[in-house]
Protein backbone atom coordinates (compact mmCIF):
# COMPACT_ATOMS: atom_id res chain seq x y z
CA UNK A 1 0.00 0.00 0.00
CA UNK A 2 0.88 3.71 -0.20
CA UNK A 3 2.05 5.50 3.01
CA UNK A 4 -0.17 8.66 3.74
CA UNK A 5 1.22 12.21 4.56
CA UNK A 6 1.50 15.21 2.79
CA UNK A 7 4.66 15.71 0.91
CA UNK A 8 5.71 11.70 -0.97
CA UNK A 9 8.56 10.47 -0.30
CA UNK A 10 9.24 6.77 -0.60
CA UNK A 11 5.80 6.54 -0.99
CA UNK A 12 5.23 2.86 -2.05
CA UNK A 13 6.31 -0.39 -0.30
CA UNK A 14 7.94 -2.99 -2.34
CA UNK A 15 4.86 -5.51 -1.02
CA UNK A 16 2.14 -3.18 -3.22
CA UNK A 17 4.84 -2.96 -6.05
CA UNK A 18 4.25 -6.55 -6.26
CA UNK A 19 0.58 -7.01 -5.47
CA UNK A 20 -0.82 -4.06 -7.14
CA UNK A 21 -2.86 -4.56 -10.53
CA UNK A 22 -5.47 -1.84 -10.96
CA UNK A 23 -4.11 0.85 -13.83
CA UNK A 24 -3.12 3.93 -12.79
CA UNK A 25 0.02 5.74 -11.64
CA UNK A 26 1.67 5.20 -8.06
CA UNK A 27 3.31 8.13 -7.19
CA UNK A 28 7.02 7.12 -4.46
CA UNK A 29 8.64 10.45 -4.86
CA UNK A 30 11.40 12.32 -6.35
CA UNK A 31 9.36 12.31 -9.32
CA UNK A 32 8.94 8.53 -9.57
CA UNK A 33 6.11 6.57 -10.46
CA UNK A 34 4.96 3.34 -11.05
CA UNK A 35 2.31 2.72 -14.10
CA UNK A 36 0.45 -0.29 -14.56
CA UNK A 37 -1.00 -0.84 -18.18
CA UNK A 38 -4.26 -2.01 -18.86
CA UNK A 39 -2.57 -5.50 -19.37
CA UNK A 40 -1.17 -5.36 -16.01
CA UNK A 41 2.15 -4.83 -16.88
CA UNK A 42 4.10 -2.30 -14.19
CA UNK A 43 6.80 -0.15 -15.30
CA UNK A 44 8.95 2.90 -13.82
CA UNK A 45 8.79 6.51 -15.27
CA UNK A 46 9.51 9.51 -13.59
CA UNK A 47 9.26 13.37 -14.61
CA UNK A 48 12.22 15.77 -13.81
CA UNK A 49 12.40 19.53 -14.60
CA UNK A 50 15.69 19.93 -16.20
CA UNK A 51 17.05 23.33 -14.68
CA UNK A 52 18.17 26.29 -17.47
CA UNK A 53 17.66 24.65 -20.40
CA UNK A 54 18.62 25.86 -23.49
CA UNK A 55 15.02 26.92 -24.75
CA UNK A 56 14.33 30.66 -23.64
CA UNK A 57 11.56 31.71 -21.95
CA UNK A 58 9.70 34.05 -24.50
CA UNK A 59 8.61 36.60 -21.85
CA UNK A 60 11.87 37.21 -19.68
CA UNK A 61 14.35 35.86 -23.00
CA UNK A 62 16.02 33.78 -19.96
CA UNK A 63 16.75 29.94 -20.14
CA UNK A 64 13.55 28.25 -18.50
CA UNK A 65 13.20 25.01 -16.55
CA UNK A 66 11.83 22.33 -18.76
CA UNK A 67 9.76 19.10 -17.76
CA UNK A 68 10.64 15.69 -19.19
CA UNK A 69 9.35 12.44 -18.42
CA UNK A 70 11.77 9.19 -18.36
CA UNK A 71 11.30 5.84 -18.87
CA UNK A 72 13.77 4.00 -16.30
CA UNK A 73 12.55 0.12 -17.05
CA UNK A 74 9.92 -2.32 -16.24
CA UNK A 75 9.65 -2.88 -12.79
CA UNK A 76 9.82 -7.25 -13.00
CA UNK A 77 13.54 -6.11 -14.25
CA UNK A 78 14.08 -2.88 -11.90
CA UNK A 79 13.34 -3.17 -7.85
CA UNK A 80 11.81 -0.70 -6.26
CA UNK A 81 15.17 0.12 -4.44
CA UNK A 82 17.18 -0.14 -7.61
CA UNK A 83 14.06 2.72 -8.98
CA UNK A 84 14.50 5.25 -6.24
CA UNK A 85 18.36 4.78 -6.29
CA UNK A 86 18.04 6.21 -10.42
CA UNK A 87 15.59 7.95 -9.66
CA UNK A 88 17.94 10.13 -7.20
CA UNK A 89 20.67 10.14 -9.77
CA UNK A 90 18.37 11.67 -12.48
CA UNK A 91 16.98 14.62 -9.79
CA UNK A 92 20.65 15.47 -9.23
CA UNK A 93 21.18 15.14 -12.96
CA UNK A 94 18.24 17.93 -13.78
CA UNK A 95 19.03 20.02 -11.27
CA UNK A 96 22.35 20.54 -12.53
CA UNK A 97 20.93 21.36 -16.22
CA UNK A 98 22.07 18.25 -17.36
CA UNK A 99 19.47 16.06 -19.34
CA UNK A 100 19.30 12.54 -17.72
CA UNK A 101 18.13 11.26 -20.99
CA UNK A 102 20.78 13.29 -23.18
CA UNK A 103 23.45 11.34 -20.62
CA UNK A 104 21.86 8.13 -21.32
CA UNK A 105 22.28 8.13 -25.03
CA UNK A 106 25.90 9.42 -24.67
CA UNK A 107 26.55 6.54 -22.11
CA UNK A 108 25.59 4.44 -24.72
CA UNK A 109 27.63 5.86 -27.43
CA UNK A 110 30.70 5.49 -25.23
CA UNK A 111 33.08 2.78 -25.93
CA UNK A 112 34.29 -0.33 -23.88
CA UNK A 113 37.32 -0.67 -21.99
CA UNK A 114 38.45 -2.33 -24.84
CA UNK A 115 37.85 -0.33 -27.32
CA UNK A 116 39.17 3.20 -25.90
CA UNK A 117 42.40 0.81 -25.19
CA UNK A 118 42.55 0.78 -28.62
CA UNK A 119 42.03 3.36 -29.88
CA UNK A 120 44.40 5.25 -27.41
CA UNK A 121 47.16 2.49 -28.57
CA UNK A 122 46.66 3.52 -32.13
CA UNK A 123 46.89 7.40 -31.24
CA UNK A 124 50.23 7.23 -28.80
CA UNK A 125 52.13 4.83 -31.74
CA UNK A 126 53.40 7.23 -33.42
CA UNK A 127 55.37 8.71 -30.46
CA UNK A 128 56.56 5.31 -28.95
CA UNK A 129 60.15 4.62 -29.18
CA UNK A 130 59.88 1.72 -31.09
CA UNK A 131 57.33 -0.99 -32.28
CA UNK A 132 58.60 -2.57 -29.08
CA UNK A 133 57.12 -0.57 -26.68
CA UNK A 134 53.65 -0.07 -28.68
CA UNK A 135 53.26 -3.93 -28.87
CA UNK A 136 53.73 -4.36 -25.08
CA UNK A 137 51.35 -1.61 -24.02
CA UNK A 138 49.01 -3.53 -25.91
CA UNK A 139 49.69 -7.47 -25.28
CA UNK A 140 49.67 -6.58 -21.59
CA UNK A 141 45.77 -5.28 -21.72
CA UNK A 142 44.92 -8.02 -23.77
CA UNK A 143 46.37 -10.56 -21.13
CA UNK A 144 46.08 -8.86 -17.93
CA UNK A 145 42.59 -6.31 -18.66
CA UNK A 146 40.02 -7.40 -21.37
CA UNK A 147 39.18 -10.45 -19.99
CA UNK A 148 37.84 -8.54 -16.78
CA UNK A 149 36.89 -5.35 -17.46
CA UNK A 150 37.41 -5.19 -21.91
CA UNK A 151 33.58 -4.74 -22.23
CA UNK A 152 32.86 -2.69 -19.77
CA UNK A 153 31.75 0.88 -20.64
CA UNK A 154 35.33 3.15 -20.20
CA UNK A 155 32.99 5.58 -17.88
CA UNK A 156 31.52 2.56 -15.82
CA UNK A 157 34.85 1.00 -14.94
CA UNK A 158 35.70 0.89 -11.14
CA UNK A 159 38.29 1.41 -8.75
CA UNK A 160 36.78 -2.75 -7.64
CA UNK A 161 36.88 -3.62 -11.45
CA UNK A 162 40.87 -2.34 -11.57
CA UNK A 163 41.22 -3.92 -8.31
CA UNK A 164 39.99 -7.43 -9.80
CA UNK A 165 42.87 -6.89 -12.60
CA UNK A 166 45.71 -6.39 -10.18
CA UNK A 167 44.94 -7.88 -7.56
CA UNK A 168 45.52 -11.53 -9.12
CA UNK A 169 49.27 -10.05 -9.92
CA UNK A 170 50.21 -7.59 -7.90
CA UNK A 171 52.43 -9.67 -5.82
CA UNK A 172 53.06 -12.64 -8.21
CA UNK A 173 54.66 -10.45 -11.53
CA UNK A 174 55.48 -6.90 -9.82
CA UNK A 175 56.79 -5.18 -12.44
CA UNK A 176 53.79 -6.33 -15.10
CA UNK A 177 51.46 -5.33 -12.59
CA UNK A 178 53.05 -1.80 -12.14
CA UNK A 179 53.02 -1.74 -15.88
CA UNK A 180 48.97 -3.09 -16.53
CA UNK A 181 48.05 -0.46 -13.82
CA UNK A 182 50.20 2.62 -15.54
CA UNK A 183 48.74 1.72 -18.82
CA UNK A 184 44.95 1.40 -17.69
CA UNK A 185 45.69 4.83 -16.09
CA UNK A 186 46.94 5.91 -19.52
CA UNK A 187 43.77 5.31 -20.97
CA UNK A 188 41.59 6.69 -18.04
CA UNK A 189 42.97 10.02 -18.53
CA UNK A 190 42.16 9.82 -22.10
CA UNK A 191 38.79 9.21 -21.08
CA UNK A 192 39.09 12.24 -18.69
CA UNK A 193 39.87 14.19 -21.36
CA UNK A 194 37.27 13.06 -23.62
CA UNK A 195 34.58 14.01 -21.01
CA UNK A 196 33.25 10.18 -20.35
CA UNK A 197 34.72 10.15 -16.84
CA UNK A 198 35.15 12.73 -13.56
CA UNK A 199 37.92 10.01 -11.80
CA UNK A 200 40.85 7.98 -12.88
CA UNK A 201 40.34 4.49 -10.68
CA UNK A 202 43.73 3.62 -11.80
CA UNK A 203 45.02 6.26 -9.07
CA UNK A 204 42.91 5.74 -6.54
CA UNK A 205 43.83 2.41 -5.63
CA UNK A 206 46.84 2.97 -4.20
CA UNK A 207 45.57 2.41 -0.29
CA UNK A 208 43.93 -0.96 -1.38
CA UNK A 209 46.83 -2.78 -2.70
CA UNK A 210 49.54 -4.23 -0.97
CA UNK A 211 53.02 -2.81 -0.62
CA UNK A 212 55.52 -4.78 -3.31
CA UNK A 213 58.48 -5.70 -0.87
CA UNK A 214 60.35 -7.81 -3.24
CA UNK A 215 63.93 -6.71 -3.82
CA UNK A 216 64.49 -5.04 -7.50
CA UNK A 217 66.52 -7.81 -9.50
CA UNK A 218 69.31 -6.53 -11.58
CA UNK A 219 70.25 -8.91 -14.48
CA UNK A 220 73.12 -10.50 -13.47
CA UNK A 221 76.70 -9.64 -14.71
CA UNK A 222 80.05 -10.62 -15.17
CA UNK A 223 83.01 -9.37 -12.73
CA UNK A 224 85.08 -7.05 -15.59
CA UNK A 225 88.08 -9.35 -14.96
CA UNK A 226 86.71 -12.28 -16.52
CA UNK A 227 85.19 -10.99 -19.46
CA UNK A 228 88.22 -10.90 -21.48
CA UNK A 229 88.25 -14.29 -20.51
CA UNK A 230 84.75 -15.10 -21.97
CA UNK A 231 85.55 -13.64 -25.05
CA UNK A 232 87.98 -15.99 -25.88
CA UNK A 233 85.73 -18.67 -25.16
CA UNK A 234 83.04 -16.50 -27.56
CA UNK A 235 85.60 -16.59 -30.25
CA UNK A 236 86.57 -19.81 -29.87
CA UNK A 237 83.38 -21.46 -29.93
CA UNK A 238 81.61 -23.12 -33.15
CA UNK A 239 78.30 -20.71 -32.71
CA UNK A 240 77.32 -18.89 -35.58
CA UNK A 241 79.70 -16.63 -36.75
CA UNK A 242 77.31 -13.13 -37.11
CA UNK A 243 76.21 -14.19 -33.56
CA UNK A 244 79.53 -13.85 -32.25
CA UNK A 245 80.84 -11.16 -33.88
CA UNK A 246 77.01 -9.06 -32.75
CA UNK A 247 77.96 -10.01 -29.02
CA UNK A 248 81.49 -8.92 -28.83
CA UNK A 249 80.11 -5.57 -30.08
CA UNK A 250 77.73 -5.17 -27.62
CA UNK A 251 80.78 -5.70 -25.01
CA UNK A 252 82.99 -3.29 -27.15
CA UNK A 253 80.88 -0.71 -27.07
CA UNK A 254 78.72 -1.33 -24.03
CA UNK A 255 75.72 -1.20 -25.77
CA UNK A 256 72.18 -2.46 -25.36
CA UNK A 257 71.98 -4.97 -27.06
CA UNK A 258 68.68 -3.86 -29.16
CA UNK A 259 71.12 -0.95 -30.18
CA UNK A 260 73.17 -4.05 -31.90
CA UNK A 261 70.69 -6.34 -32.73
CA UNK A 262 68.86 -3.47 -35.39
CA UNK A 263 71.96 -1.39 -35.94
CA UNK A 264 72.01 -0.99 -40.05
CA UNK A 265 75.51 -0.21 -42.12
CA UNK A 266 73.73 3.44 -43.19
CA UNK A 267 74.95 4.55 -39.28
CA UNK A 268 78.24 3.77 -39.60
CA UNK A 269 81.35 5.76 -40.76
CA UNK A 270 84.16 3.46 -40.04
CA UNK A 271 87.07 5.60 -41.55
CA UNK A 272 86.51 7.47 -38.86
CA UNK A 273 85.58 5.21 -36.05
CA UNK A 274 82.30 6.69 -35.51
CA UNK A 275 78.78 5.03 -35.43
CA UNK A 276 75.76 7.61 -35.10
CA UNK A 277 72.70 5.57 -33.66
CA UNK A 278 69.37 7.24 -34.60
CA UNK A 279 66.83 9.20 -31.90
CA UNK A 280 64.44 6.05 -32.44
CA UNK A 281 66.25 3.13 -31.50
CA UNK A 282 68.05 5.04 -28.40
CA UNK A 283 66.22 5.10 -24.97
CA UNK A 284 66.61 8.26 -24.47
CA UNK A 285 65.23 9.27 -27.76
CA UNK A 286 68.14 11.31 -28.88
CA UNK A 287 70.49 10.45 -31.39
CA UNK A 288 73.53 9.54 -29.97
CA UNK A 289 77.14 9.25 -31.88
CA UNK A 290 79.49 6.24 -30.34
CA UNK A 291 83.31 6.08 -30.52
CA UNK A 292 84.73 3.12 -32.76
CA UNK A 293 87.53 1.78 -30.73
CA UNK A 294 90.16 -0.21 -33.68
CA UNK A 295 89.01 -3.95 -32.04
CA UNK A 296 85.26 -2.32 -32.94
CA UNK A 297 86.13 -1.30 -36.66
CA UNK A 298 87.65 -5.19 -36.76
CA UNK A 299 84.40 -6.48 -35.50
CA UNK A 300 82.42 -4.54 -38.13
CA UNK A 301 84.65 -5.44 -41.02
CA UNK A 302 84.46 -9.20 -40.59
CA UNK A 303 80.51 -8.55 -40.08
CA UNK A 304 80.73 -6.77 -43.36
CA UNK A 305 81.92 -10.16 -45.29
CA UNK A 306 79.16 -11.73 -44.09
CA UNK A 307 75.98 -9.48 -45.14
CA UNK A 308 73.52 -10.55 -47.53
CA UNK A 309 72.75 -7.11 -48.78
CA UNK A 310 69.76 -6.13 -46.74
CA UNK A 311 71.42 -3.05 -44.93
CA UNK A 312 71.24 -4.94 -41.80
CA UNK A 313 75.03 -5.54 -40.03
CA UNK A 314 73.69 -8.60 -38.37
CA UNK A 315 71.59 -10.59 -40.39
CA UNK A 316 69.49 -13.34 -38.20
CA UNK A 317 67.92 -16.52 -40.22
CA UNK A 318 65.94 -14.82 -42.70
CA UNK A 319 66.60 -12.02 -45.09
CA UNK A 320 66.21 -8.45 -43.92
CA UNK A 321 65.28 -9.79 -40.14
CA UNK A 322 68.19 -8.77 -37.39
CA UNK A 323 69.13 -11.62 -34.98
CA UNK A 324 67.06 -12.33 -31.51
CA UNK A 325 67.74 -10.73 -28.35
CA UNK A 326 67.23 -14.59 -27.39
CA UNK A 327 69.84 -15.46 -29.99
CA UNK A 328 72.29 -13.78 -27.63
CA UNK A 329 71.34 -14.37 -24.20
CA UNK A 330 71.17 -18.40 -25.46
CA UNK A 331 74.73 -18.25 -26.86
CA UNK A 332 75.96 -16.62 -23.66
CA UNK A 333 74.30 -19.48 -21.49
CA UNK A 334 75.54 -22.37 -23.79
CA UNK A 335 79.09 -20.82 -22.91
CA UNK A 336 78.23 -22.07 -19.30
CA UNK A 337 77.89 -18.53 -18.18
CA UNK A 338 75.07 -17.06 -15.56
CA UNK A 339 74.99 -13.85 -16.81
CA UNK A 340 72.69 -11.50 -18.50
CA UNK A 341 73.67 -10.00 -21.91
CA UNK A 342 72.60 -6.60 -20.76
CA UNK A 343 75.08 -7.40 -17.83
CA UNK A 344 77.94 -6.44 -19.88
CA UNK A 345 77.00 -2.53 -19.36
CA UNK A 346 77.73 -3.51 -15.87
CA UNK A 347 81.14 -4.82 -16.14
CA UNK A 348 82.27 -1.63 -18.19
CA UNK A 349 81.20 0.47 -15.59
CA UNK A 350 82.72 -1.04 -12.74
CA UNK A 351 85.78 -1.55 -14.98
CA UNK A 352 85.71 2.46 -15.54
CA UNK A 353 84.88 2.86 -11.68
CA UNK A 354 87.60 0.95 -10.52
CA UNK A 355 89.96 1.27 -12.94
CA UNK A 356 90.23 4.86 -14.55
CA UNK A 357 89.78 7.55 -12.80
CA UNK A 358 87.54 8.49 -15.95
CA UNK A 359 84.92 11.47 -14.78
CA UNK A 360 81.51 9.73 -13.73
CA UNK A 361 80.13 12.00 -17.18
CA UNK A 362 82.06 10.55 -19.89
CA UNK A 363 81.32 6.85 -18.66
CA UNK A 364 77.67 7.99 -18.01
CA UNK A 365 77.50 9.01 -21.94
CA UNK A 366 79.29 5.77 -22.91
CA UNK A 367 76.30 3.96 -21.45
CA UNK A 368 74.02 6.44 -23.62
CA UNK A 369 72.37 6.73 -20.11
CA UNK A 370 69.89 10.55 -20.08
CA UNK A 371 70.65 13.48 -16.99
CA UNK A 372 67.58 12.41 -15.10
CA UNK A 373 67.86 15.83 -12.76
CA UNK A 374 65.97 18.84 -15.38
CA UNK A 375 68.71 21.48 -14.19
CA UNK A 376 71.72 19.75 -14.85
CA UNK A 377 70.24 18.16 -18.08
CA UNK A 378 69.86 21.78 -18.98
CA UNK A 379 73.74 22.70 -18.86
CA UNK A 380 75.03 19.25 -19.56
CA UNK A 381 75.22 19.97 -23.70
CA UNK A 382 79.19 18.32 -24.24
CA UNK A 383 78.66 14.81 -25.42
CA UNK A 384 82.44 14.18 -24.55
CA UNK A 385 83.13 11.96 -27.41
CA UNK A 386 86.84 12.95 -27.55
CA UNK A 387 86.95 11.98 -24.22
CA UNK A 388 84.69 8.57 -24.42
CA UNK A 389 86.92 7.45 -27.76
CA UNK A 390 89.49 7.08 -25.28
CA UNK A 391 88.04 5.50 -22.46
CA UNK A 392 86.39 3.11 -24.97
CA UNK A 393 89.96 2.56 -26.70
CA UNK A 394 91.30 1.38 -23.08
CA UNK A 395 87.99 -0.51 -22.83
CA UNK A 396 89.34 -2.53 -26.19
CA UNK A 397 92.46 -2.68 -24.75
CA UNK A 398 91.54 -4.11 -21.02
CA UNK A 399 89.39 -7.00 -23.26
CA UNK A 400 91.96 -7.77 -25.56
CA UNK A 401 95.07 -8.28 -23.13
CA UNK A 402 93.55 -8.04 -19.79
CA UNK A 403 97.01 -9.08 -17.72
CA UNK A 404 98.94 -5.60 -19.02
CA UNK A 405 97.40 -3.30 -16.79
CA UNK A 406 99.44 -0.65 -17.00
CA UNK A 407 97.60 1.48 -18.65
CA UNK A 408 94.80 1.53 -16.43
CA UNK A 409 96.36 2.86 -13.77
CA UNK A 410 93.30 5.07 -11.15
CA UNK A 411 96.02 7.87 -11.14
CA UNK A 412 96.32 8.04 -15.72
CA UNK A 413 94.08 10.66 -16.51
CA UNK A 414 91.86 11.01 -19.19
CA UNK A 415 92.75 14.08 -20.64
Amino acid sequence: MMKSGRHRSNALSAAFVRSVTKQGKYIDGNGLMLKVDPTGAKRWIQRVTVKGSPDLDTVTGKPKDKRKELAIGPASLISLAEARELALENRKLAWSGVDPRQRKREQQEQLTFEQAARKVHELNKPSWRNAKHADQFIKTLETYAFPRIGKIKIGQVSTADVLAVLQPIWLEKQETARRVRQRIGTIMKWAIANGWRLDNPAEAIAQALPRQTKAQQHRKSMPYADVSQFLETLRASKANEATKLALELVILTASRSGEVRLAEWAEFDLENGIWTRPAERMKSGKEHRVPLSGRAIDVLTRARALGDGSGLVFEGMRYGKPISDMTLLKLVKELGYDVHVHGFRTSFKTWAQEQTNSPRDVSEAALAHVVKDKAEAAYARSDFFEKRRKLMERWASYLLNSEQTVHLLPQEKIA
